[in-house]
Parts: C-alpha cells; structure tokens; sequence
C-alpha cells in the first residue's frame, strides 16, 4: 500500500499489534509518530522504523487524559512534518464475571479503550481541520465488539462502544473529507492474549493454556492470529484503497465470529 511521504500517528505502537502497525506503515511509505507510555519499548520501535528508512518520533503518552493526546498529535506534526493518519491502538483487557466487575476496574477499562480512542478522534479530526486536508482515523475494536464474551463483559461493551463511536464520527467528519474506520481483530498471539488466557485459568480452574486453545480451535484457518495480520489490514484502512470506506468496523479474525 503506497502512502509514500504520510504521517502516521499509531497509540501502544511500543509493542504488540500497535508495533506491527507502525513497521507495516513505515514500510507502506509513512513517517511514525510512536505513542505509548513505556519509553524505552517506543525507542526500540523508533530505531526499528528509521532501519526501514522512514522517520520516527517518539511521544510518551496516556491516551486516557485528552492533553495528552491532543499534545501528541501536535507534536507528530511539528517533528514529522504533517498529519495523515491517527490509528488509536491503545487498549487494555478486562477479565472479570460480570458479577464480580467493580467501580475501579470499569472505570479503568472504560478510561483506556473509549475515552482513550474519543480523545484520538477529536485531536485528530481538529488537527485535519486545521490543515484544512483529509484524513483517516483508524481506531481498535475487536471481534468483542461485534459479540459478547463471558468473562470479558466490560471489555466488549467497550468494543462495542467503539463501533458506535466510528459510526457517529463517520458521519459527523464525512463533509470535511475525514474517514473514521475501525479493525476488529480476534486471537492474536501477543502478551494480551497470555494475560487473558491466566485471568481465565485462574477464575474457571483451567490449565494455562487450555482457554487460549479453546479460541484458537475455533478458528476456521487453523491458527492464531499474528499481529502482523491486523497490521496487513490497517495498513488497507490507511491507504487509498480504502477512500470509499467510511463508518465500518470488520472483523479480521480468521473465521472465528460471523456476521
């Protein structure tokens, strides 16, 4: 996907899907803008990026607070040069029976995965305004944002919530020539996905191990997902292929959650 010369600003890019996104970008042809919070994590994305030959910057960032957002995206465009593309990757689990779900973890969970991405939408779409440009913004759902899980009830509803947030703003943002998609992925191979399969071990008294097997036999294609996988399709999102797309949130799950 050629996006030559764009700027891309990709939250939790330190690790996991959000650092396949950002060397999938860099590779398409994007400059980085690596926003997380662990500093050292951003920096060995950072020189991963400037290996491939684009530039990087790097921000530290808490998507929950909204100066710190709107700060990133402002510095993305001071050090790289413009501002193309906002991919609000950031997201945390939630593993909990809904019984069990207490003030402290919902607001925890709700704080990261909708606030964080409601604060990514606005910076960006104020930012494109200001330039007076298109833009896209990409943001994290997942297959449990389409279906609810057991044990992951708040972790859904907030990917259910971000879906409701990319339709509204699709809409809202079409007339300045900004589109707001999101990626659904499903079991992805990264330290989530472990922190997942122990929370579950530990409430249903399963082996590690047997509730990520459990999903992952699921799967029509046979495997897990890699982050790389995610990566193949935001890098889609991103480029012009995808101009006609706007509002919509599909799943890239290998055959796992139909609709």
């Amino acid at each position: 996907m050629n996006i030559n010369g764009k700027v891309a600003l990709v939250t939790g890019s330190g690790q996991g899907i959000g650092r396949a996104i950002a060397l999938r970008l860099a590779n398409d042809g994007a400059n980085i803008a690596i926003v997380d919070v662990k500093d050292d994590k951003m920096k060995a994305v950072a020189d991963e990026v400037r290996k491939i030959g684009r530039k990087a910057t790097t921000f530290k960032a808490d998507v929950t607070k909204r100066e710190d957002v709107f700060a990133a995206v402002d510095h993305a465009e001071k050090e790289l040069g413009g501002f193309d593309i906002m991919v609000n990757n950031a997201g945390i689990a939630s593993i909990q029976p809904i019984s069990e779900v207490t003030p402290e973890e919902l607001d925890k969970t709700l704080k990261v995965n909708v606030a964080g991405v409601l604060w990514g939408i606005q910076a960006a779409a104020k930012k494109f305004k200001q330039r007076k440009q298109r833009g896209k913004i990409i943001s994290a759902s997942s297959i449990a944002g389409h279906e609810g899980f057991p044990l992951l009830g708040v972790y859904s509803a907030t990917k259910f919530a971000v879906r409701a947030l990319t339709q509204a703003a699709a809409k809202e943002f079409a007339s300045d020539g900004i589109t707001v998609n999101a990626y659904c992925p499903g079991v992805v191979g990264t330290d989530m996905w472990v922190e997942i399969d122990r929370r579950m071990a530990e409430i249903t008294g399963a082996k590690i191990g047997e509730n990520y097997d459990k999903f992952v036999g699921g799967i029509a294609l046979g495997r897990a997902q890699t982050p790389e996988d995610v990566a193949a399709f935001v890098s889609y999102l991103a480029g012009p292929d995808s101009d006609y797309m706007t509002g919509q949130a599909p799943m890239i799950d290998g055959g796992l959650v139909y609709r």
